[in-house]
């Protein structure tokens, strides 16, 4: 078992989910209970992650990040560093190719909030933020912990994105995935089968969770 690489996973998916999950809620409300104009090219331009290759995501990302981008100079000139082939640069590709997960569940469990629900809130005098926080809030906890259970397990899984922007450096974006790959290309295959049998553990887990969770959504 690659520790370094299983820890430097685990810390990804944790960041990934506190930076993803607030702006993906409110985007998730927009597309909820909006009715703008280019809402239905936005829906598709956040499920694009899912229907692309990763290698493809990867590629596009690798452009938009590297050191003839205008977000990789000025990344490099504030931290001295490539924002490609960083840990940084793990982050925000992660954010990117995680969005989909992030955004439908939540999306999904507030359109199912009954129109009548809010319409109470309103009448009740409730602003807008608190009506967020003591009506939306608790009726999508479902999605929202739906969604946090996706992202994270996706971000452990997330392979071709990683290789495209982090490559394999130990400690810095060697991820647990990238490790499996690398003990295979080195016919280490007891190293592969312990790292890969973790990965399907937590899949295992984190589709257990999202079952239940949808259970208890539909029979609220």
């Amino acid at each position: 078992m690659d520790w370094t690489a299983l820890g430097l996973s685990l810390r990804l998916g944790l960041v990934t989910v506190m930076l993803l999950l607030p702006v993906a809620f409110l985007l998730a409300r927009s597309l909820a209970f909006g009715r703008w104009r280019g809402r239905g090219f936005v829906e598709a331009l956040v499920a694009l992650p899912l229907i692309l290759p990763p290698t493809v995501v990867g590629y596009y990302l690798l452009v938009a990040f590297g050191r003839a981008s205008p977000l990789g100079q000025v990344f490099e000139s504030l931290l001295g560093h490539p924002l490609v082939f960083s840990f940084e640069g793990l982050v925000l590709a992660s954010l990117v190719v995680n969005l989909p997960f992030a955004v439908q569940p939540m999306q999904n469990a507030l359109a199912a909030i009954p129109p009548a629900v809010r319409d109470a809130a309103r009448c009740c005098g409730l602003s807008p933020v608190n009506a967020v926080r003591r009506i939306e809030l608790p009726l999508s906890l479902p999605g929202i912990a739906t969604a946090a259970v996706l992202t994270f397990a996706h971000t452990l899984g997330e392979f071709g994105v990683v290789l495209m922007v982090g490559g394999s450096i130990p400690g810095e974006t060697r991820t647990v995935s990238i490790a499996i790959y690398d003990r295979v290309q080195a016919f280490d295959q007891p190293a592969a089968a312990a790292m890969a049998l973790v990965l399907l553990l937590i899949a295992v887990f984190a589709l257990a969770i999202t079952n239940s969770l949808a259970r208890r959504a539909a029979s609220r």
